[in-house]
């Protein structure tokens, strides 16, 4: 039986972004319909015309692969026909591993908008950010030659060279970007304590795996702490999206019970609810998600999931609003037709498509600048004072440990930001209000922006 896969992400070619499916039985069912017979002759009449007058002799098989594109890309952008090489990048892909650039993109008015680069890649270790516009790619204009043949021109062999020339807002001139393609191996899920008993766990993209990924992580960080955790911030940002049911698997990871998500479409086996199960690691954990621009698909199903359920607080910036579904059924064992088959609904009945999940709590990212503090003399400007018996201690591995944890908080003021957050959650949860302590004291005055 052939296996169609459902997925949940912006889909484009294999070799320069990444694809990442869910596979489920059945096939798709077509209603009966009366053939458009006027129609049909005319694109029998045109394709004759063609055949007999243009410049150069075009083959049947071209003229009839183009029209098939032509026919899926009048559909939407995520709809179109997949050749041998596509089709075979597209499941590998759902491994981790794709040659290419390492960028998730998109069509827009003819020109290519990055969706989101992915971690540890060319592309995003050369800078290249989520929203920027493809315009050249060498030498060669991108305007008007669709997505597929951009595609085309980014692939080849790791280490080969290419330029690509970007617009970015706020930007007077095009940006020129020399990158090296190269072997594309992602690690779904990355994890980290960023403080005493505060762990962090990055999901970079929804794999196969990346539901076992997510708990080993978790097992992992409470192994470190020694103790429950008292906080977790779950980063989404960049993530393009992937594997359906490794959305569901990670949003079971933090909800008990209730729907996760569902979806609805023309055809009987588009319609499927995802509940979640008691297998639940973290079923009261204070939790941060957090999004930008670049979270599409399946990290909008994890995060509308968790916003519906009250489980998360979602901070950050507005998500892609990517909320179809499409089907992916093998043609002849090496081609395939990928076609939009269904909408996908948050637990409340919400649909983010083109609209996208609005945070709890909008953060923009910036740089944080701690203001120097001048205005007190300290005990170690005192000349002659006494000096700390542990001055030239070498720092423990513990220290190096938090030093490192701090570091890495300081150079992301959205992390920074969610930090603060969970730990004045785990304080307000202890307070009793019948224990007389004082009030938490607020710094009339930030010390930096």
């Amino acid at each position: 039986m052939l296996r169609p896969f459902l997925l949940t992400l912006l889909i484009f070619s294999a070799p320069f972004a990444s694809h990442a499916e869910d596979v489920i039985e059945g096939k798709a069912q077509v209603a009966p319909s009366r053939l458009p017979l006027d129609e049909l002759r005319t694109f029998a009449e045109i394709f004759e015309r063609i055949r007999a007058s243009y410049v150069e002799e075009v083959s049947d098989k071209t003229l009839l692969e183009n029209a098939i594109h032509g026919m899926l890309g009048g559909l939407d952008p995520h709809s179109s026909y997949m050749g041998p090489d596509d089709f075979n990048d597209l499941k590998a892909s759902t491994s981790g591993k794709f040659g290419g650039l390492g960028i998730e993109v998109g069509l827009e008015d003819g020109l290519i908008r990055v969706v989101s680069p992915i971690d540890d890649t060319p592309a995003s270790q050369a800078g290249i950010q989520a929203g920027d516009l493809i315009i050249k790619l060498d030498n060669s204009p991108v305007k008007g030659i669709g997505l597929n043949d951009a595609v085309e021109r980014m692939r080849g062999a790791p280490g080969s060279p290419i330029e690509i020339t970007i617009l970015r807002d706020g930007e007077s001139k095009p940006l020129v970007f020399k990158l090296k393609r190269a072997q594309i191996k992602i690690t779904s899920v990355k994890h980290r304590l960023l403080a005493d008993h505060y762990g962090y766990v990055r999901i970079t993209q929804f794999q196969e795996n990346t539901g076992a990924d997510i708990n080993a992580a978790i097992t992992q960080l409470m192994d470190k702490s020694q103790q429950a955790l008292n906080g977790l911030v779950l980063d989404l940002r960049n993530n393009p999206g992937g594997v359906l049911d490794a959305a569901v698997a990670v949003s079971d990871a933090f909800i008990e019970q209730g729907l996760i998500v569902y979806t609805q479409g023309r055809v009987a086996n588009a319609d499927v609810r995802y509940e979640a199960t008691v297998d639940t690691l973290m079923p009261e954990v204070p939790l941060i998600v957090l999004i930008n621009g670049g979270s599409a698909s399946a990290s909008e199903i994890v995060a509308g999931a968790l916003q519906d359920h009250g489980r998360a607080v979602i901070m950050g910036t507005l998500s892609f609003g990517k909320g179809s579904v499409q089907t992916v059924l093998p043609l002849n064992g090496d081609h395939a037709l990928k076609l939009t088959t269904a909408r996908y609904y948050t637990p409340h009945g919400r649909s983010i498509q083109a609209k996208g999940i609005t945070p709890d709590l909008t953060v923009q990212q910036g740089q944080f600048t701690p203001a120097q503090d001048a205005r007190y003399y300290k005990e170690s400007d005192l000349q002659g004072h006494l000096e700390n018996p542990k001055d030239g201690v070498q720092a423990s591995a513990k220290d190096k440990a938090i030093q490192s944890s701090q570091d890495f908080v300081d150079k992301d003021y959205q992390l920074q930001q969610a930090l603060i957050v969970l730990k004045g959650m785990k304080v307000l949860s202890v307070r009793s209000p019948n224990r007389h302590e004082p009030a938490l004291e607020i710094p009339a005055e930030p010390a930096g922006t």
